[in-house]
């Protein structure tokens, strides 16, 4: 018998996953916004999503539906998320301008950083923070420290 991998291919160590009060519609706006490719869909009671895993570039992104009573609360049931996901992406300003148009909000316009991305934030139509960027030039830590002196000092 084969030996089962403790890691499954194509999943990494940390793999969000997004509680969301509607989650199939969730995982529609992220096809659309964000390009994944719906790789699974289990459907639970009353329609809800238990499990949704989907492809976002090269990483894995879990859905489910919020289940009040197993404590499972998505970020417009708890007012707001302190967790920001961080995607880079080969062009940050076409990828903004899509998921924008899918219904993202920009809660930080894009902008060249002093670090060496073009960098901005995003809040999508289910409470959920995404930081995106292309990473446009090369900086070294001496450089990225004093910038950050200068620019937050």
């Amino acid at each position: 018998m084969p030996q089962v991998k403790p890691i499954p291919d194509g999943m990494h160590t940390v793999t969000p996953q997004l509680i969301c009060a509607g989650a199939a519609e969730a995982l529609e706006f992220y096809k659309e916004a964000f390009n994944a490719q719906e790789l699974a869909r289990l459907p639970g009671p009353q329609g809800k999503l238990m499990h949704a895993h989907i492809r976002i570039g090269d990483s894995a992104v879990l859905l489910v539906d919020e289940f009040p009573d197993w404590g499972s609360f998505g970020p417009t049931s708890l007012k707001g998320s302190p967790v920001t996901i961080h995607l880079y992406v080969e062009d940050v300003d076409a990828f903004v301008a899509r998921a924008v148009g899918a219904g993202a909000k920009v809660t930080m316009p894009l902008e060249d950083t002093f670090w060496g991305d073009r960098y901005g934030k995003l809040e999508d139509p289910f409470g959920h923070h995404w930081s995106v960027a292309t990473h446009i030039r090369d900086v070294s830590p001496e450089e990225i420290q004093r910038a950050a002196q200068n620019e937050c000092g």
